[in-house]
C-alpha cells in the first residue's frame, strides 16, 4: 500500500483554497435570491467569473509553484549538506556498528582520513569502544583523548529514525528500524592547559618530623651535636629549596614546607630522595637520622590541605616512620618505610597511657576487650592483660571471643569457673553486641583495622574506644578511637600491655596462669625472643617472671599436635624458590588441621632457616579466604609487598587476605608483586 504524501496535500490546499473560496459566495448568494431578485443574479454571474479566472489561474501557476517549492527545497538542502561539510566542529555520522558513514570536512582533516573512509571509529580512536557508544544517554559521559598532541572532548548522540522513508538523504540506511550515532570533537587543549596551570600553581603543605632526634643527639659526643643538627637542617632546606618551596622550622625536630603542586610529581618520581640523604649525614652518631613527611594535596581551602598533612604525619609516624605518606582526598600513598623504627628508651608515653586508660575505665560500667578474628596468642595474651587491669577497678569485663583455634585452647582451659573466673568471661561476637552500650568502653588489642577485629559492628555499639596494637597502620584504621596507643617498634601487643599494667595501679598482682599468657603472646611473636626483640621486651619479660611466669609451662602449653606439625613440615617441604630469594609456598588446610593459619604461619618462620632465602609466603585456603603469611630477616620490607595486596603488619612479618580467588591465582599474584616491586626498586635482592 502506497503511502500518503502529506506535503503534497498541504501543498493542494494552499493552491486550491481560491477556488474554495467560491463556495463561500454560493452560500451568501442564496439569501439574496429571497431579499433582491436581481442582486442574487448579479453575485451569481460574478461568482461563475471568479471561479473561471481562479480555475485558470490555479492551473496555469500550479505546476510553477511546485517547482519553486522543489528548488527551495533542492536549495535548502545543498546549504544545510554545505554548512555540516564546513561546519567548525569535527563532526561524523556513524552506524549502529560503530562504522564511520558521513564526515565532515575538520573531522577528515583532524584524523587525516579520506571522507570515503568508511571503517570502524575505534580504529582511528581506540578508546571510542563501541560499547561506550551503546549506553544509554544517561550513562554515556563524554570522554578526552588526546591526539596529534591535542587534547579533544568526545560527545556522542544517538539519532532515532521513525518508519518514514528517508529520500534524497546523505546517507542510506542499510536498516531503517536501527539509529545513527553523532559524534562530536571540541578542541579543549587550551582550557586543559589552564587546568593543568591552575592546579600546578595550587600549594602542598607538607609536615616533617625528624623520628629520632633526641636518640640521635645522645649517641654522639656534646660538642657535635649543633653540627648534626645543622646538617640535617641544610639537607631539607636544600632539597626543597631546589623546589621553589617555603621552609619553616616550628620546632628543634620538627618543618612545615609549602611548594606548588608541580613539583609535586618530580618528588614522587625521585621518591623523596630527601629519605636516603638525611641517613648519610656521620659526625660520630651511631645512630643515623631518619624523617617521616606527611603531605596534604587537594583540600578545597588551604586549612583543610593542613589538616591533611597532618593526618598524613600522623600516618607515617604510626607506620613505623622514615618514610613520606601523601593524603590526596581519599587517596594514600606511601613511599619509603625500609628501615626498622628505633626503639624507644623511655617509658613516659608508656605510664601516660596507663593513666589515661585508668581514668576511662573509671568513669565506664562495663569493660569489652577484642582481637583480631582467628585470634592468635598475642591477641589473647593482651586480653588477659586488659581483663586484669577492669578486675582491679572492680569492673564487669568481658573478652569477645568467637573462634577458639587449638593452639589457644590450652590457655583459654586455664580460665574457667573452677579457676575462680567468670562464666561470662568470654562472649561471642553476638552476645557483647546485646549487652554492650554507650555506656562501655571497648578495648581493641592487636589490630588497628576495623575489619580485623572479631566484631566489628561491635564498634558502632560504643562511643568510647580504646586502641592497643603493635602493627603498622594503614589507610583503614578504627579513627573515632578516644584512646589510640600504637607502637611499632614494641615486638608484640602483650609487651606493651605489660608495661601499661606496671603503671595502671600499685594494687595491681597478676596470677601465674594470667603471667603466662601474656609472657606466651611475647614467646610467639618474637619467635623465642628471635625476633624484634629490645630492652623493653626482655624487661617485660622479667616483669611477667616475677609474676609467676613459668617458661617451662608456658612451652608446654604452646605444643602443637601431630596433624599441625605435619602440615607445617609439608609446606616447608613443597615450597618452591623464586627468583633466587623468595620462598613461597601451600600449608595443607585439610579437616585435621584446626588451625592452618597458624601452621602457615609457624611455617613462614621456617623457612627463614633455609640459606639464601630472604623473605617467606606462606598460603593457606581457609574459611573461603586465601590467608598469606609473610616473613623476612632484615633484608626485605614484606610489609610493602603485602600492603600491595590489600594487607600490611611489620617490616618483617606481615599478612594479607584475598577473596575470590584460587591458590594458584594468589601466588600467581604475589609473583607479579614481586617482579613488579624488583622493576621499580622498591626491594632488592
Amino acid at each position: 500500500m502506497k503511502k500518503k504524501n502529506y506535503a503534497g496535500a498541504r501543498m493542494g490546499i494552499y493552491t486550491y483554497w481560491p477556488l474554495m473560496l467560491t463556495m463561500i459566495i454560493v452560500l451568501l448568494d442564496v439569501p439574496l435570491y429571497y431579499l433582491d431578485r436581481k442582486a442574487g443574479i448579479c453575485v451569481t454571474i460574478f461568482a461563475i467569473l471568479y471561479f473561471m479566472i481562479a480555475l485558470a489561474c490555479c492551473i496555469a501557476s500550479r505546476a510553477a509553484v511546485r517547482n519553486e517549492v522543489i528548488n527551495f527545497a533542492t536549495q535548502y538542502g545543498l546549504v544545510q549538506k554545505k554548512l555540516l561539510n564546513e561546519f567548525e566542529v569535527p563532526y561524523a555520522l556513524l552506524d549502529y556498528n560503530s562504522k564511520v558513514l558521513w564526515m565532515n570536512e575538520a573531522f577528515s582533516e583532524i584524523t587525516e582520513k579520506d571522507r570515503r573512509y568508511h571503517k570502524s571509529v575505534t580504529s582511528i580512536f581506540p578508546s571510542v569502544t563501541r560499547e561506550w557508544l551503546e549506553k544509554e544517554e544517561d550513562e554515556r559521559k563524554s570522554i578526552q583523548i588526546a591526539w596529534k598532541e591535542r587534547s579533544y572532548r568526545v560527545s556522542a548522540e544517538k539519532i532515532y529514525f521513525d518508519a518514514q522513508e528517508t529520500e534524497n538523504g546523505l546517507i542510506d540506511l542499510e536498516r531503517k528500524d536501527q539509529y545513527l550515532m553523532s559524534l562530536y570533537l571540541f578542541d579543549e587543549t587550551e582550557l586543559q592547559n589552564y587546568i593543568k596551570e591552575n592546579q600546578d600553581l595550587q600549594l602542598v603543605s607538607v609536615l616533617i618530623y625528624i623520628d629520632n632526634y633526641e636518640e640521635a643527639l645522645d649517641s654522639i659526643e656534646e660538642v657535635k651535636r649543633s653540627l648534626l643538627v645543622a646538617l640535617v637542617d641544610r639537607k631539607v632546606s636544600k632539597y626543597f629549596s631546589e623546589r621553589d618551596s617555603i621552609i619553616k622550622k616550628m620546632e628543634k625536630d620538627k618543618y612545615y614546607v609549602v611548594f606548588k603542586h608541580k613539583y609535586l610529581a618530580e618528588l614522587e618520581k625521585d621518591k623523596f630522595s630527601i629519605l636516603e640523604e638525611v641517613k648519610t649525614i656521620k659526625v660520630g652518631n651511631e645512630m643515623a637520622v631518619t624523617l617521616s613527611i606527611g603531605v596534604g594535596v587537594s583540600g578545597a581551602s588551604y586549612a583543610q590541605k593542613y589538616e591533611y598533612s597532618r593526618m598524613a604525619i600522623d600516618l607515617a609516624l604510626g607506620r613505623g616512620g622514615d618514610q613520606v605518606v601523601i593524603k590526596d582526598g581519599e587517596k594514600i600513598s606511601y613511599f619509603g618505610g625500609k628501615s626498622h623504627q628505633v626503639e624507644k628508651m623511655t617509658r613516659v608515653k608508656a605510664r601516660v597511657k596507663a593513666h589515661a586508660l585508668r581514668d576511662i575505665m573509671e568513669s565506664r560500667d562495663q569493660v569489652f576487650i577484642m582481637g583480631h578474628s582467628i585470634s592468635d596468642m598475642d591477641a589473647f595474651g593482651a586480653s588477659i592483660g586488659i581483663y586484669c587491669a577492669a578486675q582491679v577497678l572492680g569492673k564487669k569485663a568481658h573478652i569477645v571471643l568467637n573462634d577458639v583455634t587449638s593452639s589457644l585452647r590450652p590457655m583459654k582451659e586455664c580460665f574457667t569457673e573452677e579457676k575462680g573466673y567468670p562464666p561470662d568471661m568470654f562472649l561471642p561476637g553476638e552476645k557483647a553486641l546485646e549487652q554492650c552500650d554507650y555506656q562501655s568502653v571497648l578495648v581493641v588489642v592487636d589490630t588497628n583495622r576495623p575489619n580485623y577485629t572479631e566484631c566489628p559492628e561491635l564498634l558502632k555499639r560504643t562511643k568510647t574506644i580504646v586502641v592497643f596494637d603493635h602493627h603498622r597502620q594503614s589507610s583503614e584504621v578504627i579513627d573515632n578511637a578516644v584512646l589510640s596507643y600504637i607502637e611499632t617498634y614494641a615486638s608484640s601487643t602483650c609487651e606493651m600491655v605489660a608495661e601499661v599494667l606496671q603503671y595502671f595501679n600499685e594494687n595491681i598482682h597478676l596470677k601465674a596462669n594470667e603471667a603466662d599468657s601474656i609472657y606466651a603472646g611475647i614467646l610467639i611473636d618474637t619467635n623465642n625472643f628471635m625476633t624484634k626483640t629490645g630492652v623493653r621486651t626482655f624487661e617485660a619479660a622479667a616483669y611477667l617472671r616475677r609474676c609467676g611466669a613459668e617458661v617451662t609451662r608456658v612451652r608446654k602449653l604452646l605444643r602443637d599436635d601431630m596433624a599441625a606439625y605435619k602440615a607445617r613440615a609439608e609446606a616447608v617441604r613443597h615450597a618452591e624458590v623464586y627468583r633466587g630469594a623468595f620462598a613461597i609456598s601451600v600449608c595443607p588446610a585439610d579437616s585435621s588441621v584446626e588451625s592452618p593459619t597458624i601452621a602457615g604461619a609457624q611455617a613462614a618462620n621456617e623457612l627463614l632457616n633455609i640459606v639464601g632465602i630472604k623473605a617467606s609466603f606462606v598460603l593457606t585456603e581457609y574459611n573461603e579466604k586465601i590467608y598469606i603469611s609473610s616473613r623476612s630477616i632484615d633484608e626485605i620490607n614484606v610489609q610493602l609487598i603485602m600492603e600491595r595486596l590489600g594487607g600490611g603488619g611489620h617490616l618483617n612479618v606481615a599478612g594479607a587476605q584475598m577473596k575470590d580467588c584460587t591458590v594458584r591465582e594468589a601466588k600467581y599474584k604475589i609473583q607479579e608483586t614481586l617482579d613488579q616491586m624488583l622493576e621499580e626498586g622498591d626491594i632488592e635482592v
